[in-house]
């Protein structure tokens, strides 16, 4: 069964986005942030902790109404959390509430969620001003400045519009720091194109469509494994606390960071390119955790197959193509159709028949019908073929 996300009949009001922009925080500012990061991490254990506490001894919950009457009392107390901007620390509060409830959401559902973890200095990068009420602005186009922190430096590389909601600020791993604006404005769509496309994603071709134009596999991984593995080799031979391990660390921090970027920019530009292109987008809905083989029973030779085939899997991130996809094609006014995967790639795209390979065969070839084209193409047709009829069956 098809899914389909958008309709070209459906009108949208207005929508949420968000920007992300680069902070270049002088040394004193550095200070002040990571202070604030270290009470909002502070904050963060002593709730998790006293809900845990509480459960223990008295088996009940503390209400979130109830947390902030304690985070208001701690403020009083603790000279250090005085220069913290209050609403900061109620997101705290939000946040633990938010997961005790995906916590418990996905124990209704019957899978097996870990418990709600203490944050260690290296796992909370991030604190949120709420509430735009006077707390956060920019000033010039060039700084940032947020209540009781003071001005940071920012690169607004492009405008801002729309109302402002929120601001995040964050820290990476390789310590740079960024803002993350939430705001409301209205659609953006596109002009109507009278193009329709069936796309089939795979490893080694990365996108194949319908009308046989072919997006290539970058292969961001593969590119920086040599240098990942050099260094990961290193880090894990020197002993923990070391100076040379710290360093190796953040090297290695650095080449992941670059990897996801290099991934995330060609991801953008590709769905870009796709939602500008064409009105009615068809795509596999893959679910790629039940792609993902573990199977413990196989000898070292399948292990290794299946490990190699994992990493390629997930270096591709078609699921977050698919995220990418869905919100552009939102604001773009286009169709995003999940067809269902199941044996769009054995089907013959001209005469329906059934025809059985082997993930080494590369080219489709029908003895019903005497079709003979390349196995993407072929799988591409078929996802068209699907996403039209799922859109007619809607429309009716």
């Amino acid at each position: 069964m098809s899914r389909i996300f958008f309709s070209k009949n459906l009108v949208y009001n207005n929508m949420k986005k968000t920007f992300k922009y680069r902070l270049y925080p002088n040394k004193k500012m550095k200070k002040i942030l990571n202070q604030n990061l270290k009470q909002c991490r502070f904050i963060y254990n002593y709730i998790l902790n006293m809900r845990i506490e509480k459960y223990k001894k008295e088996n009940i919950s503390i209400s979130k109404y109830d947390i902030n009457k304690i985070i208001t009392q701690l403020k009083k107390e603790n000279v250090e959390l005085k220069n913290i901007y209050s609403q900061i620390l109620q997101n705290v509060s939000d946040r633990v509430d938010k997961a005790y409830k995906n916590f418990f959401n996905r124990v209704q559902k019957g899978e097996t969620p870990g418990f709600p973890r203490f944050k260690k200095h290296n796992r909370y990068r991030s604190f949120t001003y709420p509430q735009n009420n006077g707390s956060f602005k920019i000033i010039d186009d060039k700084w940032l400045h947020l209540s009781k922190i003071g001005k940071i430096q920012i690169k607004l590389h492009r405008p801002l519009y729309g109302d402002i909601k929120t601001c995040s600020i964050k820290k990476t791993n390789t310590n740079k720091w960024y803002v993350y604006f939430t705001f409301e404005c209205d659609e953006m769509t596109l002009p109507t194109s009278n193009k329709e496309v069936g796309i089939d994603m795979g490893i080694k071709t990365f996108a194949y469509f319908s009308d046989k134009e072919i997006i290539e596999n970058p292969k961001t991984l593969k590119k920086s494994e040599k240098k990942l593995k050099k260094y990961q080799s290193k880090f894990s031979k020197e002993k923990k606390g070391t100076e040379k391990r710290k360093k190796f660390g953040k090297i290695l921090c650095k080449i992941h960071e670059k990897i996801k970027n290099q991934r995330d920019d060609f991801l953008h530009k590709s769905s870009r390119y796709i939602v500008n292109k064409y009105q009615v987008i068809c795509i596999e809905d893959l679910r790629v955790k039940d792609m993902i083989k573990k199977d413990k029973s196989k000898d070292n030779l399948e292990k290794h197959k299946d490990k190699l085939r994992n990493k390629n899997i997930l270096d591709v991130s078609w699921s977050t193509l698919t995220q990418y996809l869905s919100y552009k094609a939102e604001e773009a006014g286009r169709d995003l159709i999940l067809v269902n995967p199941r044996n769009t790639s054995k089907t013959c795209s001209g005469c329906g028949n059934l025809v059985p390979k082997g993930l080494n065969d590369r080219i489709h070839r029908c003895d019903k019908c005497g079709l003979d084209i390349d196995r993407d193409y072929n799988a591409s047709l078929n996802i068209l073929r699907l996403g039209l009829e799922s859109l007619e069956v809607n429309a009716s």
